[in-house]
């Protein structure tokens, strides 16, 4: 492995980390935290910003091609289970959730996790259907 795919690897985790603690302190109101949460979100989104060069430096641009309507069609459909699942995980955990609320909240979760679990199948088929 080289030193720049462990530092990237060293980076991105640290970075994740350290911004994923500062939107917890931001979004828990029971800790008080939120402009010192705001702060610590910055920093980590600065460390992940610290990747960029080293990836530049040690991968070369590559020549465009046409465009791949697979990877295109995965990204959306892993954009809107991922919202569908944050949406219900938000509906369960924020406030004091009524009966409602946890039952619409667990539906749309599932059917979020669903979807991103369906990424894959979605990417072979778009993929199968363009070489015929």
């Amino acid at each position: 492995m080289k030193k720049e795919t462990l530092l990237e690897i060293i980076l991105g985790t640290v970075g994740g980390l350290v911004f994923a603690i500062g939107m917890c302190m931001c979004l828990i109101p029971e800790w008080n935290l939120f402009k010192a949460g705001v702060i610590t979100v910055i920093i980590g989104f600065i460390i992940l910003l610290a990747i960029i060069p080293i990836y530049r430096k040690d991968h070369p641009k590559k020549e465009r091609g046409p465009i791949n309507w697979g990877l295109v069609g995965t990204f959306a459909v892993g954009i809107v289970g991922s919202l569908l699942m944050g949406f219900g995980m938000s509906k369960i955990m924020v406030g004091t959730p009524e009966t409602a609320d946890m039952i619409v909240g667990l539906i749309t979760g599932v059917v979020g996790l669903l979807i991103c679990v369906l990424n894959y199948p979605v990417y072979a088929y778009i993929k199968g259907n363009k070489e015929n």
